[in-house]
């Protein structure tokens, strides 16, 4: 079984993809500098070049800005694309007469000089060009825009997606503690109500596994040396209520400095193996735990004997348990393809769980 899964990142964090007014002052100011100097050069005059660029600019900013705020949002987004093409066009039109009109008496009668002939009225060529020019500026900025919006929108909805593995993989966490304290106070109710002396050595190491549970495990990762402190502590609570009945063999090799692991991972397999386990046999119960660090992978397995049940009418258990499914899940969400390898099997004799993790 190989997953794939994500990390975190505030979803409000996008401000690398935001356009500030300081990022619409430099863009028109480079553009300005870039058509003045164009068309200075083009017609060696950048008295002329600077009259003209400055016009056509405050026409170029308000049909940009008309289109970007209003146009695209009452008629683009709600899908008008006809009524847009007219209104756009119209838009075109009166700002070429105004073009035209703001040229000829305030720069110059020919109003195209970059033109074939000289042009003193409004001609058909003229005007395609000049619409043709302003359409290419909205198409420009235009695009500049969508793609920011565009970035700024992806980036929102991967760092929602990371959100939600993350509030995913926390709620799988918190649905371990319960269980397990679930199971735990029922062992306590059981010998209180024995009078047990081993009531309160259970309750005092209870109180070290919550402390761990409270304060160690809201992170992604968790050191692999404090885990399996964790789990040994669970394992002498065990060994308290089963007292010489149980048998626990805990073999530990390999470099475990250093090295990190999913919180609260493991116990749900070593807590399986004595659901189904320990707690249906009759007799001394043997369960081996091995944890075996090779390079960046830890080596996980944990076996236990197949029930024998103390007799035909056993109670059958009324509720079924989330440890395993809870640990499948938090392995998907939690680590990459490749990362891990779970293997579960049973024979009639023995149950045994293998886990092949990363721990770096």
């Amino acid at each position: 079984m190989f997953k794939k899964t994500t990390g975190v990142i505030n979803i409000n964090d996008n401000s690398n993809f935001n356009i500030t007014i300081r990022h619409h002052v430099i863009f028109w100011v480079v553009y300005f500098l870039f058509t003045t100097f164009r068309w200075g050069s083009y017609f060696n005059d950048y008295e002329y070049a600077f009259k003209t660029t400055l016009l056509g600019f405050s026409i170029h900013m308000t049909l940009c800005y008309f289109n970007l705020y209003y146009l695209m949002p009452k008629f683009i987004y709600t899908r008008k694309y006809f009524v847009y093409g007219i209104v756009l066009s119209a838009s075109l039109f009166f700002m070429l007469i105004i073009k035209f009109n703001l040229t000829y008496f305030l720069v110059s009668n020919n109003v195209w000089p970059e033109g074939p002939e000289v042009t003193s009225t409004l001609t058909l060529n003229y005007a395609i060009e000049m619409m043709m020019g302003e359409l290419y500026v909205i198409t420009f900025v235009t695009a500049i825009k969508v793609t920011f919006d565009w970035i700024r929108e992806h980036k929102r909805l991967i760092d929602m997606e990371k959100l939600q593995l993350e509030t995913e993989l926390r709620l799988l966490r918190t649905q371990i503690s319960p269980h397990f304290f679930f199971n735990t106070l029922n062992n306590i109710y059981s010998l209180t109500i024995e009078k047990s002396d081993k009531a309160p050595r259970i309750i005092l190491k209870l109180s070290e596994l919550m402390r761990y549970l409270l304060y160690e495990t809201k992170q992604k990762r968790q050191s692999l040396t404090k885990e399996i402190i964790c789990l040994q502590n669970y394992l002498d609570l065990e060994r308290i209520r089963y007292g010489d009945q149980l048998k626990i063999n805990i073999d530990i090799s390999g470099d475990i400095e250093d090295k990190e692991i999913a919180p609260m991972l493991l116990l749900s397999f070593i807590e399986n193996s004595f659901k189904h386990g320990a707690n249906k046999n009759i007799g001394e119960v043997k369960i081996n735990i091995d944890f075996n660090v090779i390079g960046d992978f830890l080596h996980f397995r944990v076996s236990n004997p197949i029930a024998a049940l103390r007799d035909n009418n056993a109670i059958k258990e009324t509720h079924g348990g989330i440890g395993i499914d809870n640990v499948k899940k938090r392995l998907e969400l939690g680590y990459k393809e490749g990362e891990y390898y779970l293997d579960i099997n049973s024979d009639d004799e023995e149950y045994i769980v293998t886990l092949k993790i990363k721990v770096v």
